[in-house]
């Protein structure tokens, strides 16, 4: 029997009396983008906190090749290989984008202040450097690594955001909402991104409410209402399910 690459199992997420995740379970295939989709509310995000570790489940697991990772710490998670971004822009925007790339390299080449002082982790920052290079050039962005992260227009700060995630070495990225605030054309560049990053062998988990990227990038889409699973399978599946059009999409003229 194949051991799901991850899978979430009976997950339930209890602020006070507000239930905010309900027994969700699913799964995401090895090298797949999944979509997580569902109305203001929903408790996407919440599920996202579970998976990367800031939220600690009421009851239910998440697991990992087959390992719970659920209940670890947020650098636990990380370093089995699932690496989060935000809705919100992270980076630093005072320094590089080059500066910026190297902050996500620090779970395989983590900071000694002694070796530091004493000149003994001169590889470790080559290291450090090298990936960020790899990564900023994956991304295109290597051309931009001298500028401040503060001054790039919004689509190269997104796409910055995934450089940083990157670097770290993921297995599985998670994406909160990537095309917030995007012109087509940067959708349009970050849609091929994701592909050229899940072509890398990387699983791609993503939340967003621009239902043209969704539909086009992902394999498999699950879609949550009320905390609970209301319906999954491909973009088509999901596109006609009258249960999503009611519930989410807000009717026919908008899946099309």
């Amino acid at each position: 029997m194949t051991v799901p690459f991850l899978e979430i199992r009976s997950l339930t997420m209890r602020f006070g009396g507000l239930t905010a995740v309900d027994g969700l379970s699913f799964q995401v295939e090895h090298g797949a983008i999944h979509g997580l989709i569902g109305p203001n509310g929903a408790g996407k995000t919440t599920t996202f906190n579970i998976i990367s570790g800031f939220y600690r489940p009421t009851a239910g697991q998440v697991r990992l090749r087959g390992e719970e990772i659920s209940g670890l710490h947020m650098h636990e998670v990380a370093r089995r290989g699932v690496v989060r971004t935000f809705q919100h822009s992270t980076l630093f925007a005072e320094l590089t984008a080059m500066e910026n790339a190297i902050v996500g390299t620090h779970m395989s080449f983590r900071p000694n202040i002694f070796a530091a002082i004493i000149g003994w982790d001169a590889e470790d920052r080559r290291g450090a450097r090298a990936r960020a290079e790899e990564a900023l050039d994956f991304f295109g962005l290597l051309p931009l690594a001298g500028e401040r992260a503060g001054d790039l227009s919004h689509g190269h700060q997104r796409a910055l955001g995934m450089v940083v995630a990157m670097a770290a070495h993921p297995d599985i990225v998670l994406l909160d909402e990537p095309f917030t605030g995007m012109n087509p054309e940067e959708t349009k560049r970050m849609m091929e991104l994701m592909l050229k990053l899940r072509n890398s062998g990387v699983t791609i988990l993503i939340v967003e409410h621009d239902m043209h990227a969704i539909m086009g990038l992902c394999d498999q889409i699950t879609v949550m209402n009320f905390g609970r699973l209301l319906a999954e399978g491909t973009p088509k599946e999901v596109r006609t399910n009258l249960e999503v059009i009611e519930a989410y999409l807000g009717g026919a003229r908008h899946v099309a």
